[in-house]
């Protein structure tokens, strides 16, 4: 098991938060017709967060993984990458790093935040002021 975060395409997304839940269940079917590990299929947003991340939690798969794995191996993270969201599967060990990490580049780069692995399932989107703003939760 793995601790799971999601970032996505704001303008993608239904603001509502049982429109939100479906649409995010639609996309977790991994149905798109395309490799989920090469970010070339994503918004320039979602690149640009994918591309940052890498940089301090490495992709496991795909055409920017790596044949060495760095020292801290816990830090590889499984990336599914589509059009519209970005799942990252994160080694539990790196929690609350990667939950901070995942927040500041979501900002950073403007695109939303759903806290997958968390009992509230929080949604947050940016809020005009280089952060983000929780839309909603359970």
């Amino acid at each position: 098991m793995s601790y799971d975060l999601m970032v996505f395409a704001v303008e993608a997304a239904p603001r509502d938060r049982a429109a939100f839940l479906e649409w995010y269940e639609g996309h977790a079917e991994w149905a798109e017709g395309h490799s989920y590990d090469n970010p070339d299929v994503s918004t320039p947003a979602l690149r640009a967060w994918f591309l940052e991340m890498i940089q301090s939690y490495p992709a496991m798969n795909g055409p920017f993984s790596s044949e060495e794995f760095p020292e801290d191996d816990a830090v590889v993270t499984d990336y599914s990458v589509g059009r519209e969201v970005i799942y990252a599967a994160f080694a539990w060990s790196k929690a609350e790093a990667a939950y901070d990490a995942v927040v500041a580049v979501a900002a950073k780069h403007g695109v939303g935040f759903f806290n997958a692995s968390s009992d509230g399932a929080e949604v947050w989107l940016p809020d005009g002021k280089g952060g983000l703003q929780l839309a909603h939760s359970a």
